[in-house]
């Protein structure tokens, strides 16, 4: 099993950090296929081959994502898209 771990420092609001995993969630969906479901303040993703999830606190945004055989060529392009939606959401907040 190969894993993404991302930490991402943010000075978003709790209103905004929400729409901000909710726009990245929507953008993995779209490109890789991925379902995605709310638990409270948790977003958990799974697909097969893939699981995880995405939650966010004060000050930080933290994703686990859990890759299957079958993903792990497409381990750096995930990890890439997460950083590049991460980058655009916490700055344009």
């Amino acid at each position: 099993m190969s894993v993404i771990e991302v930490h991402r420092a943010h000075s978003l609001d709790h209103e905004h950090a929400r729409q901000a995993a909710e726009s990245l969630a929507q953008d993995l969906a779209r490109q890789f296929d991925v379902h995605y479901q709310w638990e409270a303040d948790v977003l958990r993703f799974k697909r097969s081959g893939v699981k995880g999830y995405l939650n966010f606190n004060p000050g930080e945004i933290h994703v686990h994502l859990e890759l299957g055989l079958l993903l792990r060529p497409f381990k750096s392009r995930i990890e890439q898209e997460i950083h590049s939606q991460l980058d655009q959401l916490t700055r344009s907040a």
